[in-house]
């Protein structure tokens, strides 16, 4: 074709451009995937055959192991880079704590395992393992689920039956209750215990971070609205975050209180469900989180009384939990 026709033709021939580039970009993402895979496996077969040397050596290594040290020094001379003493020690992790190579999933990359192999409760990493395949979470994502105490703020509401299922499965929804979390951690809104914040800011805070919000949330949340406006006998009530849940097929609001949560905030709560149930379309009733930052567990309790709608009161903390102290509490649930 004539170059003044190309020209003629600019639509056409951007098409072509944007055609191309899609296919590069296919192409690109394939192999990434499969160099991880090959990667990941070939991380997996070092570890084997260091602890198959140990086996005919009648020798047990450990994390100041005097044959992994060697081998790091050995390999990085032979091989350049890759071969750093925590990647040595990481790879004989990972045969250790994955024996079989079936149980090692190709969704996830070596970065996912070296950050998992971190974790030394196999029932803690178990369930951030799953959650990473489901969630689809990159590793900056699980870094932050980690620090967070995810497990252990979900596990605590468990029984031990529970717990054990949470961590060979991850977290299943199939009801209200299984998406709520009480606390709720809010570190990345970047606000001190100290500061005097309001409600409005608090809200601005959310919607400037909303994918991190959205990760803590969990799986399945949509965002609609904010400041969402109710009209009711010529006044207007505005809820503060409306999202759509895929999962439970509903709507879920959220009410923010910088204050202690009080009788009244719950059935003005209760107040926009009703109107959602009668004037929003969704296939179930919405739920009601209230998200505050002191809540009074006998005044929630009676607040709440025989209410029909599903409605919740969480606590906010934003600063990151103390996890050994969480973990104490799990041990007395598991025990």
């Amino acid at each position: 074709m004539p170059r003044k026709e190309i020209i003629k033709k600019p639509k056409q021939y951007n098409q072509l451009i944007f055609n191309i580039g899609s296919l590069l970009e296919e192409a690109r993402k394939k192999a990434y995937i499969q160099i991880n895979q090959i990667l990941t496996k070939t991380y997996w077969l070092i570890g084997k055959k260091i602890i198959e040397f140990e086996q005919k050596r009648k020798t047990k290594a450990d994390y100041g192991s005097k044959l992994l040290d060697k081998l790091s020094k050995d390999l990085k001379l032979k091989y350049g880079k890759g071969f750093s003493r925590s990647n040595i020690i990481y790879m004989w992790l990972f045969f250790i704590k994955y024996p079989k190579s079936e149980t090692v999933s190709h969704q996830l990359s070596w970065s996912h395992y070296f950050e998992l192999l971190k974790v030394e409760n196999d029932l803690e990493r178990s369930f951030y393992e799953k959650q990473c395949i489901k969630e689809a979470w990159s590793v900056r994502e699980l870094k932050r689920q980690k620090n967070s105490a995810l497990f252990e703020r979900i596990a605590l509401s468990k029984n031990k039956k529970a717990v054990l299922k949470l961590a060979q499965k991850g977290q299943i929804i199939k009801k209200p209750k299984d998406l709520v979390k009480d606390p709720y951690i809010l570190e990345f809104l970047g606000l001190s215990e100290e500061h005097k914040y309001s409600e409005k800011e608090l809200e601005q805070k959310i919607i400037d971070n909303l994918q991190k919000f959205l990760l803590e949330l969990g799986k399945g949340f949509t965002f609609v609205s904010r400041q969402f406006r109710i009209s009711l006998a010529n006044k207007h009530y505005y809820v503060d975050l409306v999202f759509y849940h895929r999962i439970l097929k509903c709507f879920i609001l959220i009410d923010l209180k910088i204050g202690e949560v009080t009788h009244t905030d719950i059935g003005q709560m209760n107040m926009y469900l009703n109107y959602f149930k009668k004037e929003e379309t969704a296939d179930k009733p919405p739920i009601g989180i209230i998200l505050t930052k002191e809540k009074d567990k006998i005044v929630v309790e009676y607040a709440l009384g025989d209410l029909s709608n599903k409605l919740f009161v969480s606590k906010y903390k934003l600063h990151l939990p103390s996890k050994e102290k969480l973990k104490k509490e799990i041990e007395k649930v598991l025990q």
